[in-house]
């Protein structure tokens, strides 16, 4: 009979891990950042993220939301990983020079993802082993956004990615 609600944040943990986790290879592997900067980035990522999703996650509709939720950068850098990165001293242009100039990364529940270029393989970082709720056909999703502007059939292979 207790009145206490599951706390949201606790869903968002393995999907907020998973995206930290991404970015911050992305940074290690040009060996410019040291592993205690990598820390604070990815402590400081984690946090940003978590604030930033808490009123937009929804694990019983995980395509809800998830346009607020896509992380991109093409000609402009993400606010969250410039705001993550200023953390550790990183300006805009070291990140340009640090990360894919195209990547995308969506961060829904059940499912991270991820897209560098505008015509690349979108590939799986975290899939739950849960089953997902089947609703969300048809709906405008930040992928299914990206996709429309294609004039290349879209390409179905899926890699997963583990470390």
């Amino acid at each position: 009979q207790s009145q206490r609600r599951p706390c949201p944040r606790a869903d968002m943990v393995p999907e907020i891990a998973a995206a930290v986790g991404f970015v911050s290879s992305l940074l290690r592997t040009r060996g410019c950042v040291s592993e205690q900067q990598l820390q604070v980035f990815s402590g400081a990522l984690r946090e940003a993220l978590a604030e930033h999703y808490k009123h937009h996650w929804f694990p019983e509709k995980p395509f809800k939301g998830s346009g607020y939720r896509c992380i991109r950068i093409n000609h402009k850098m993400d606010p969250i990983i410039s705001k993550a990165a200023s953390q550790i001293g990183l300006s805009i242009p070291q990140l340009y020079q640090l990360l894919p100039s195209e990547l995308t990364l969506w961060v829904d529940p059940y499912e991270v993802s991820y897209r560098i270029g505008e015509d690349g393989s979108i590939c799986v970082l975290y899939e739950a082993t849960a089953t997902k709720p089947v609703s969300s056909y048809g709906m405008l999703t930040c992928k299914n956004q990206m996709m429309l502007g294609r004039t290349s059939p879209s390409k179905n292979y899926i890699m997963t990615v583990s470390s």
